[in-house]
């Protein structure tokens, strides 16, 4: 994508500083490629401001963001545990250092919590209809095996005898 001329004519720009940097030029920085920049950008984490040609424009916040969700990734965050502290401010705590304070720990904990809550339901869910489709699956192919016997010019009746041998065995475990 080629770069926009005249970066200052940016529209929507969140902050008030007019350093601006095209996508090419956020990725060079940050290390990374344009579709990673574009991949947070999909998942709403960054929505950097667009120039008069449409083209994304980052400014230095934006890319403080980035390095941020960068830092998580790389520490195994999941992109769950990301959106939610990225809600949070980060606030300045012992030695300098910026985290979020206790509160906003408790709810990112709350709120992944409900995420894996309702993730679990789910996970259930999509085993009990696992378990019924492979239910499906093995009588389709019974019933499937007996059809190809037919064609093969076994006598119906010696099939249906083995199928209801069969039953009455399994019924009787």
């Amino acid at each position: 994508m080629p770069a926009d001329p005249h970066p200052a004519s940016a529209v929507g720009t969140p902050t008030h500083d007019t350093t601006l940097l095209t996508v090419g030029q956020a990725a060079a920085a940050l290390g990374v490629t344009a579709r990673t920049l574009k991949y947070y950008e999909e998942l709403n984490l960054v929505v950097p401001a667009r120039s008069g040609g449409h083209y994304r424009m980052y400014t230095p916040a934006d890319l403080a963001t980035f390095g941020r969700i960068l830092r998580m990734r790389s520490l195994g965050f999941s992109i769950a545990a990301i959106t939610e502290m990225l809600k949070r401010p980060r606030r300045m705590v012992d030695a300098g250092k910026s985290r979020m304070n206790e509160e906003d720990l408790r709810v990112v904990r709350d709120a992944l919590t409900s995420q894996l809550d309702t993730l679990r339901e789910r996970t259930a869910q999509v085993r009990r209809e696992l378990r019924e489709a492979e239910k499906l699956e093995a009588q389709i192919e019974h019933d499937l095996h007996y059809i190809e016997q037919r064609l093969r010019g076994v006598p119906a009746d010696e099939l249906l005898a083995e199928r209801a041998a069969k039953a009455r065995k399994t019924s009787s475990r």
